[in-house]
């Protein structure tokens, strides 16, 4: 793997590997499915797919009886015309709680189910309008409804506590404050741009210090799907990112194309490190809450939109393709609304209607 190409072509490059290595699990006829998709979506969701088809050509092979005495990759497309609704509802509920390719039991709540579902009406609507399938019986399956879960986000006062809590490592154990004195400055800047600007934890990890204009204040970042957009921040996000990266450039550690947040091991902070380092700060800023990067995102994204009261705008800066969905998760009504609303009301008066 070239060393200059970008990290997100990078992710994908590992993405499309492992999708070949699933593929070859799969039987053959599969491939022209996959083929079909290349066009309308990512390498991510592919893989998914592929995923979610392992699990289920799996169970056809242990649970079913048509299917039992005969190897997976030796199947023909026409086979799935074997395939009963019967089967499908069985499999809905295998996937409660199943045993995966290395022996190791999974659980899917109700949105994991729902998801590997949409993917078999995927994979059957392509057969169906190729006319393998006779019908489409995936179509009758019942999934249940994704009730949608409150928005978990920091209050002001939990904002200013994460920052304390970054800044000066407080309440921290003894070995975290160790390390806490090699990485203040990163961390400051790391949950600083998360609050500042909304952006996701793949963004973030994919940042090289050549991102950064700070002419402009502004950064260009690779959104879902791979479009490069620019978004901005502030002087205050500027003055901390600037700090960390000064204490970059005295360690002789520091290029334009590097890594913009690097691991004390000098490589590029992976998703999973970032969200570690979200989690410890987050317990002392708001210790009743799951507080993830995604949620410091939601906690900017309300801001945004209390503070403007353009749900467009707040659309746009966080990557939406759907104003709907940046509806449904920022422009719910406060809890100060409520207490207003409960207020907004006398009934001793004469209310016109």
């Amino acid at each position: 793997m070239a060393k200059d190409t970008s990290y997100h072509a990078q992710q994908n490059i590992l993405k499309t590997e492992k999708l070949r290595n699933v593929l070859k699990e799969l039987p053959p006829f599969c491939v022209d499915f996959f083929r079909s998709t290349e066009d309308t979506t990512s390498v991510l969701t592919r893989l998914n797919y592929a995923y979610d088809l392992r699990i289920f050509f799996n169970y056809l092979k242990n649970e079913t009886e048509f299917f039992s005495d005969k190897s997976i990759l030796t199947l023909e497309a026409t086979d799935l015309n074997q395939i009963t609704l019967k089967d499908l509802e069985i499999y809905f509920e295998y996937l409660t709680y199943y045993s995966n390719e290395e022996d190791k039991m999974r659980e899917n709540r109700d949105k994991g189910k729902s998801r590997k579902i949409a993917s078999l009406r995927s994979f059957f609507k392509y057969y169906y309008k190729k006319g393998i399938l006779t019908g489409n019986i995936s179509t009758l399956i019942q999934t249940p409804k994704i009730h949608e879960k409150p928005i978990i986000r920091l209050s002001g006062e939990e904002i200013s506590q994460i920052i304390s809590a970054v800044q000066n490592g407080e309440n921290l154990t003894d070995a975290q404050k160790r390390y806490h004195k090699i990485t203040q400055l990163r961390d400051t800047a790391i949950i600083t741009l998360f609050l500042s600007t909304g952006i996701r934890v793949s963004e973030l990890v994919g940042l090289n210090i050549s991102d950064l204009d700070f002419k402009k204040n502004a950064f260009i970042v690779t959104r879902k799907g791979g479009n490069r957009v620019i978004l901005y921040f502030n002087e205050q996000t500027a003055a901390v990112i600037n700090e960390y990266l000064d204490e970059r450039k005295a360690s002789s550690d520091y290029t334009l194309s590097s890594p913009l947040f690097m691991s004390i091991q000098k490589k590029r902070m992976c998703v999973r490190s970032i969200e570690n380092l979200v989690k410890k700060y987050a317990k002392i800023a708001a210790p009743l809450k799951n507080i993830s990067p995604h949620k410091l995102r939601s906690t900017y994204g309300t801001l945004l939109y209390n503070n403007t009261g353009d749900i467009y705008l707040v659309a746009d800066v966080l990557g939406h393709k759907d104003v709907n969905t940046t509806r449904k998760h920022y422009a719910a009504i406060t809890e100060n609304k409520r207490k207003l609303a409960a207020t907004a009301i006398d009934l001793d008066k004469d209310n016109d209607i």
